[in-house]
């Protein structure tokens, strides 16, 4: 990505995702999900995940640091909460805790339009996961396979506000 790591000296932005971001969103998903192949036997899903389509959809939250795309974050609404499909910050800035801050955005997204909850998944090999999820408040609920992938799911109930607003939350229709 030819990221120039040093001290981070811009504070994070995070936004919508926008079409000219799709190449870092890739490369970021490429490079932070490769340390898993081997693993799984196979490429995790957000390696082959269709960023198109979930930009367009207006699902995908990018994190900048000096303008340059280093994280992402893809979410949507089912019910009443907000299901947290995947998380991915580049391996040059891993270990600032800019993925905590990408599901701390999700878990604000959802706390202030009413919803009562984050859900989350990872793959069971994806062990560094299933032991960081608890440590940010997240419980383990179930287990299954889904797409030939073994998960772990997650939930975290959140406060909800009374006064939340409820418009403007996507749904991904598959």
């Amino acid at each position: 990505m030819g990221l120039g790591i040093g001290e981070m000296s811009d504070q994070p932005l995070i936004r919508k995702a926008e079409p000219d971001d799709l190449f870092y969103i890739h490369q970021c998903a490429q490079e932070a999900y490769k340390k898993y192949v081997e693993r799984l036997g196979k490429k995790p899903a957000p390696m082959v995940a269709d960023f198109e389509q979930q930009v367009e959809r207006d699902v995908v939250d990018v994190l900048l640091i000096e303008a340059t795309v280093v994280g992402y974050v893809v979410y949507d609404h089912r019910g009443d909460f907000l299901h947290l499909e995947s998380v991915a910050v580049h391996p040059e800035f891993a270990g600032k805790g800019l993925g905590r801050l990408l599901i701390d955005h999700v878990e604000y997204i959802a706390t202030s339009h009413g919803l009562r909850g984050v859900e989350l998944y990872t793959n069971i090999k994806m062990t560094e996961n299933i032991q960081w999820y608890p440590r940010l408040g997240y419980k383990e609920v179930d287990r299954r396979i889904e797409d030939g992938f073994e998960r772990v799911y997650f939930w975290k109930a959140l406060d909800v506000k009374a006064d939340a607003d409820t418009t403007n939350i996507v749904t991904i229709k598959n």
